[in-house]
């Protein structure tokens, strides 16, 4: 199902009309247009199941395994649940996310899922340290501010027990960390490279670009005027659904005997220098 040009429209309709701001870092930058996700999924060829004049989106993947469902209605904290059926030789797992995480954070993973790498690359507490977050005695990290935590619970018994975490909270007032703002909850069975996805996308030092009133997730969100014309962000969606679509056509056409390789993410809109 691709993106239609009526779709497209909306899009440019609503942000060809809004001034962008460049806003960090990217876990206090709240939720962003969910478009982000669900045209992507269409790109890669999802389709929508779900009532077209519900505000609940159900999308399957091509293959039916997978199903991405958005509830901006949801009576609980968790908008985007995303699951996985059980196959004859790969589990099935279900992971929650919930109303004020980026979304163009959660489209970097479900990119990943519709485009798999083909060789692993660093694993998520590396790419955490890199981006310069401090890591714990035990399997947790935080983010430079203190405000975002990702942890990794293990259960010695069963691997099925196992789990990651990632939280984003309020400051604690001599605690670790206060109220939560939002939070990801990501079981083992999810493969380690989608987690590895969501983090690089969380840990990027780029910016994320939200509209003057668009709702950040904290009042700690650094906005400032991005370099980017409305025009440009408008134009960079639809140069990120054409690398999606174009990828995903790539990957169905090649051998499986034939060693993928992998897959450059789609180009994020840079900005231009300024004078």
């Amino acid at each position: 199902m691709p993106v239609t040009e009526r779709q497209l429209a909306a899009f440019a309709d609503q942000h060809g009309h809004q001034i962008p701001y460049d806003t960090s870092p990217r876990h206090l930058a709240g939720p962003g247009d969910a478009r982000h996700v669900t045209h992507g999924l269409a790109a890669a060829g999802w389709t929508t199941s779900s009532d077209p004049l519900s505000p609940q989106i159900v999308l399957p993947s091509p293959d039916r395994r997978y199903t991405l469902d958005f509830n901006p209605q949801s009576r609980v904290d968790t908008w985007w649940q995303l699951r996985a059926e059980y196959t004859d030789t790969a589990p099935g797992w279900y992971a929650a996310f919930s109303e004020l995480v980026p979304a163009e954070v959660l489209g970097r993973l479900t990119y990943a899922l519709s485009v798999p790498p083909s060789a692993p690359g660093l694993g998520p507490f590396q790419i955490l340290e890199s981006a310069g977050w401090q890591i714990g005695p035990t399997t947790t990290a935080r983010s430079p501010d203190g405000m975002c935590h990702v942890e990794k619970h293990a259960d010695q018994d069963s691997a099925q027990e196992s789990y990651w975490r990632v939280d984003t909270c309020e400051p604690g007032h001599g605690t670790p960390r206060g109220r939560q703002i939002w939070g990801a909850w990501l079981p083992s069975p999810v493969p380690e490279f989608l987690v590895t996805a969501f983090l690089q996308a969380l840990t990027a030092p780029e910016p994320l670009q939200r509209a003057m009133y668009d709702r950040t997730a904290h009042y700690r969100a650094v906005q400032k005027p991005s370099a980017l014309s409305p025009e440009q962000v408008v134009q960079a969606h639809a140069d990120r659904l054409k690398t999606i679509r174009t990828q995903v056509r790539a990957a169905r056409r090649r051998p499986t005997t034939t060693p993928p390789t992998a897959p450059a993410p789609p180009a994020t809109h840079r900005a231009p220098a300024r004078r």
